[in-house]
């Protein structure tokens, strides 16, 4: 046994090998191929271009705080070199890990109704749509509801100087339905949303 302890060594190592070049390099190099040719967007991280230049991606939120745009979702992300927020920070994608009763994100949430209040005439009698003063686990969602961009649209068509109703049309158009009409529910794209209203799609 002993004397054959060298050869079943080198078939060990072979073995190995064998097995790391199949699993380490070619099934990678054949799932990247098929991903590629199958999913090429959603592969290279859905960006999103205009002209030519990436402005993002349609699986990132961004912050936008203009009265002329729709606004997303609140992100409690935070730069992890300084621990200060920072919207939206893709490199740290996490929740706040409040919890309902936390006073920290009670206050803060009805901060953000009032200010949604003042500043948004399209408020329902049944309140401020609960998306918008909600941060979501990750992050980054880069979606809200439609019911979150209806609320906005009043404040966008005024800062704007364009008709309402047109705007709600545009809002419409822009609605996608559930994943496999199951999963999900219908929400609107921010991203999408703002750079369909830079180009005119409400007049």
């Amino acid at each position: 046994m002993i004397a054959s302890l060298p050869k079943e060594l080198l078939r060990a190592v072979r073995l190995t090998l064998v097995f790391a070049l199949i699993t380490g390099l070619v099934y990678s190099l054949a799932m990247t191929g098929i991903i590629q040719l199958l999913f090429p967007n959603q592969a290279n991280g859905s960006l999103v271009t205009k002209n030519g230049n990436v402005v993002g991606s349609s699986l990132i939120g961004q912050q936008f705080t203009s009265d002329k745009y729709f606004h997303g979702r609140i992100s409690v992300t935070v730069d992890p070199a300084t621990g200060k927020p920072k919207p939206y920070a893709a490199e740290n994608s996490a929740g706040s890990n409040l919890g309902p009763n936390n006073k920290v994100l009670i206050d803060r949430a009805a901060g953000d109704v009032a200010t949604i209040n003042a500043s948004d005439p399209g408020v329902p009698p049944s309140g401020v749509p609960v998306d918008l003063v909600t941060a979501d686990f990750s992050g980054l969602d880069p979606d809200i509801t439609e019911a979150g961009a209806l609320v906005q649209v009043d404040r966008v068509a005024e800062a704007r100087g364009l008709d309402p109703t047109r705007l709600r049309a545009l809002v419409e158009s822009q609605v996608q339905g559930r994943i496999l009409w199951v999963f999900g529910e219908p929400h609107v794209n921010v991203l999408s949303l703002n750079m369909a209203l830079d180009a005119g799609g409400a007049g």
